[in-house]
C-alpha cells in the first residue's frame, strides 16, 4: 500500500496543481543561427537546463551552422521540437506546420545598417555598388537588406556572412563598408554610425511543434512566464541577459511569413 501511494502521489500532485503529468522524453530546442554555432550552444544552455528542470524533461540544444542549413532543416521532417525564432520563421511554421507560440521576448526587434566611425553616410542608396556584410536570406537581415534595394540594377555587393557577429567583424576589419545586423548587437558601440534602422517586428518567440503534448506545452509556457519569479528562472535570465518572457500566441505573428516571398522553398 505504501509503495502504491508513493507511485500515485506525483500524479495526484500534478492534477491538483492543474498541470497534467508528462512522460519523460528528450526534446530538441533550436535557436535561429544569429550567433556562431558554438556560441549558440554555449549561450542558450542555461535556457535548456532551466526548462528541463522545470518540466522533468531532457532538453538539448540543436544549433545550425548557417541560415541555409537552418531553413532546409526547418522544412524537412521531422523539423524542430522547440524553437526560439524570429517573426517570419515563427509565422511560417505556425501556418504551414501547425506550431504553437508559447511565449516571446518583450518588445520588438529591428535591424540597423551601420558603418565604421570614419564613414559617414546618410541613406542606404549611397551604398549602391559598395560592400555590405550581412547574413543572406532567408535570415531577417538578408530579407530586410533586399527590401532596401528593390531595383535589381542598383544593388550593393553583399558580403555573405554566416551569422550577425561575423558580419559585424567583417565591417570592423575593413572587409565591408557597411553591415546590416540586429540592433541589440551594436547597442552601446560608439565606434559605429547608424545609417538607418528597419521597422520593428515582434521579438523572438518560443514555439512548439505539434509533436509536443499539450500538457508539456502548458508546463513550458508556465516555466517561461514565471521565470522572473523564481531563483532558478532569475539565474537563467541573468545568464542569457534577457529581461524575461511575456505572453504571446500565433495571432501576434500572423502575416510576417510574407517576408519570405521569393525565397527558394517558400
Amino acid at each position: 500500500m505504501t509503495r502504491l501511494i508513493r507511485l500515485w502521489f506525483p500524479l495526484l500532485a500534478a492534477i491538483l496543481a492543474g498541470t497534467p503529468p508528462v512522460a519523460a522524453a528528450t526534446w530538441q530546442l533550436t535557436i535561429q543561427p544569429i550567433l556562431p554555432r558554438d556560441r549558440t550552444l554555449e549561450a542558450y544552455a542555461p535556457l535548456a537546463e532551466y526548462l528541463g528542470r522545470a518540466t522533468g524533461q531532457t532538453i538539448r540544444i540543436r544549433a545550425s551552422h548557417n541560415f541555409v542549413d537552418y531553413w532546409e532543416s526547418m522544412r524537412q521532417p521531422p523539423g524542430f521540437d522547440l524553437v526560439l525564432d524570429a517573426a517570419h520563421f515563427t509565422d511560417f511554421r505556425n501556418q504551414r506546420m501547425g506550431y504553437r507560440v508559447l511565449a516571446k521576448l518583450p518588445d520588438t526587434v529591428t535591424y540597423s545598417l551601420v558603418t565604421r566611425e570614419e564613414t559617414l553616410l546618410f541613406e542606404p542608396a549611397e551604398l549602391i555598388g559598395k560592400r555590405i556584410a550581412t547574413v543572406p536570406p532567408p535570415s531577417l537581415g538578408g530579407l530586410r537588406l533586399n527590401a532596401m534595394f528593390p531595383n535589381p540594377l542598383r544593388q550593393p555587393v553583399v558580403v555573405a556572412s554566416s551569422n550577425a557577429q561575423q558580419a559585424l567583424e567583417r565591417l570592423k576589419a575593413g572587409k565591408a563598408l557597411a553591415a546590416l545586423v540586429p540592433t541589440p548587437l551594436i547597442r552601446g558601440d560608439t565606434s559605429l554610425n547608424v545609417v538607418t534602422t528597419t521597422e520593428p517586428v515582434p521579438h523572438m518567440a518560443l514555439s512548439a511543434s505539434p509533436r509536443v503534448p499539450a500538457a508539456l506545452r502548458l508546463r513550458l509556457r508556465q516555466a517561461l512566464l514565471q521565470a522572473g519569479k523564481t531563483p532558478a528562472g532569475k539565474a537563467m535570465l541573468e545568464a542569457l541577459k534577457l529581461p524575461g518572457f511575456v505572453p504571446a500566441d500565433n495571432t501576434l505573428y500572423q502575416g510576417y511569413a510574407r517576408l519570405l516571398e521569393g525565397t527558394w522553398g517558400y
